[in-house]
């Protein structure tokens, strides 16, 4: 459930936060006075396109802000990402600034991907113009799947995988089977490059190693010229070296180191001291004596290392790379050298391939026609309650002519409002107000299945009136029974059926304009729910009316 949204320095909203509750949330107001922005600050909060224009004239960024209650299926998914949730609240958060946006979960930074899967999980927001999905018969299929999705999803991931399979050795075979002048051409530059790999006898690691010999013979002259000089400042061998000049200081303590007990203890240090230059300068010299600058072996080294950089340059970034190259090659060779062998082989890998894909196909569409039979109940059921004078509803499968990820069904919704009439296609008859009666019965079944914990609407009344309008109102008030409800109106009779009401008023002040939302008072309703009416004023008698449908939504509510 969204428990409260804050809004910073976004279009014209200066600083708002708003507090939901359970049931069902109405936002009411004049036109143009932001109530779109309001909600349409959710979707951006949960992963929508941002641009800079949508930040205040004047401001520096946007700040949105949702705060959740956590379910479990919200609490696995945190734990899945390594993001284990040790509250009860979930917070979302998003900056956005000029050229980027920062998104937030519970302060910690995330990417746009995992914002918008966990917001499919808290929420399903209905813009004023999604009833048109209705009107897209591809669309049809994903709606009947999301609906069946507690048996079919498993099916489907299945089904996907088989299809990939099937095509992917389907490519395979087109891009592979060549007349015999292509295949002797292919077979040629394959061999070639194998023997080129073969014949260099790569190891792993080896280039590593070439380039590290080659660097130090590269450089061997400037390492001696630096170590003679190092072993000669830290030796014994003169007067201005470290180690003489440590012996002197060394004989010199070691006359008054006997009167006291500090002083032993420098004598004892500076020893430390020289021992361990000792050691230095005699691993210095170690060095020198093993550091060997051979002609021959930088020569070998050299061209060792042209080698394998060329190979490199044409077969892969590594020496691994070349290897996995040419162990490619050694499949392509073997497979033109028989391949009519290598096609028949694959041709009944895809023919299984094939054959498994169908049959899960048709269980998929098993599944597919028990869901639309239940399907069509639920969806005659919501729609009888929405104030149609007749309705009959139906989900036309046919099997296509060839089978896609999906498999093999195209789903078609028809549809018939008016008594004697046949079901048509959806497409084809139904209005704009019938559309949006038709996705809020929509919304109203997967709600139940997707079990989405807030619904947001955005003028789900868009083309309806009079008593269609409370047949909307008193389906809203079902939904918002088990479901949190949001929804913006203009009708009256929807707005009576609030639990909680909200104004959104757009003021001038101080030359700047700015949008606010009011939590609404039982009193301050009934004037909001007048005004809706189409009162000019407040007088005893509108507000009499706006109490009457008040006390009529109630009593809708309780049935």
């Amino acid at each position: 459930m969204l428990i409260s949204l804050h809004v910073k320095n976004l279009a014209l909203i200066e600083e708002t936060e708003v507090f939901f509750g359970e049931g069902l949330n109405i936002l009411t107001g004049e036109t143009g006075a932001g109530k779109s922005v309001i909600l349409g600050s959710v979707a951006l909060a949960l992963g929508a396109k941002a641009d800079k224009d949508m930040i205040r004239t004047g401001a520096e960024s946007a700040l949105i802000e949702l705060t959740f209650t956590a379910d479990e299926a919200v609490r696995s998914f945190m734990a899945q990402i390594d993001m284990p949730l040790e509250e009860e609240e979930l917070v979302l958060s998003r900056r956005i600034l000029p050229g980027r946006s920062v998104c937030r979960v519970n302060g910690e930074t995330v990417s746009a991907k995992i914002l918008k899967e966990l917001a499919g999980l808290l929420i399903d927001i209905h813009g004023q113009h999604d009833s048109q999905v209705l009107l897209q018969t591809k669309r049809h299929l994903d709606i009947l799947d999301s609906y069946a999705a507690g048996t079919l999803a498993g099916k489907k991931e299945q089904l996907k995988k088989l299809w990939q399979q099937y095509t992917a050795i389907e490519r395979e075979l087109e891009e592979n089977t060549l007349d015999e002048a292509a295949r002797r051409r292919e077979l040629s530059l394959a061999q070639f490059e194998l023997d080129e790999i073969e014949s260099a006898n790569l190891m792993e690691g080896e280039d590593e190693q070439l380039e590290k010999d080659y660097r130090l013979m590269v450089n061997s002259k400037k390492i001696t010229g630096v170590l003679g000089n190092v072993y000669g400042i830290t030796g014994y061998d003169n007067s201005e070296s470290c180690g003489d000049g440590i012996g002197r200081a060394l004989r010199e303590l070691s006359g008054i180191a006997s009167y006291d007990e500090r002083l032993d203890e420098l004598y004892g240090q500076l020893s430390d001291v020289d021992a361990l230059l000792n050691d230095f300068n005699r691993s210095v010299s170690d060095y020198l004596s093993d550091f060997e600058f051979d002609e021959e072996t930088f020569y070998e080294t050299e061209k060792r290392l042209d080698v394998v950089n060329r190979l490199k340059d044409k077969y892969g970034r590594t020496i691994t790379e070349v290897l996995q190259y040419a162990a490619q090659k050694q499949l392509e060779v073997e497979r033109l050298l028989n391949q009519d062998a290598w096609v028949e082989k694959k041709r009944s890998e895809r023919d299984r391939a094939q054959k498994e894909m169908l049959k899960l196909a048709a269980e998929v569409s098993n599944l597919r026609k028990k869901a639309a039979d239940a399907f069509e109940k639920d969806m005659c059921n919501a729609l009888q309650d929405m104030n149609f004078l007749h309705v009959e509803f139906a989900v036309s499968l046919k099997e296509k002519e060839y089978c896609t990820a999906e498999g093999i069904d195209d789903a078609v919704f028809l549809i018939s409002t008016n008594p004697g009439e046949p079901m048509k296609p959806l497409a084809a008859i139904a209005s704009g107000g019938e559309l949006s009666r038709i996705m809020l019965a929509l919304k109203t079944i997967t709600a139940r299945q997707e079990q989405i914990g807030t619904l947001i609407f955005d003028e789900i009344d868009a083309g309806i009136s009079g008593k269609t309008a409370w047949a909307v109102s008193d389906k809203l008030g079902i939904l918002s029974k088990n479901t949190q409800v949001i929804c913006i109106t203009h009708l009256p009779q929807i707005a009576a059926m609030a639990d909680r009401h909200f104004y959104i008023e757009k003021n001038a002040y101080h030359d700047t304009t700015a949008t606010t939302i009011t939590s609404l008072n039982r009193e301050e309703s009934l004037q909001e729910l007048a005004r809706l009416s189409g009162a000019a004023e407040f007088t005893e008698e509108t507000l009499q009316s706006a109490r009457k449908m008040k006390e009529l939504a109630e009593k809708n509510k309780e049935k």
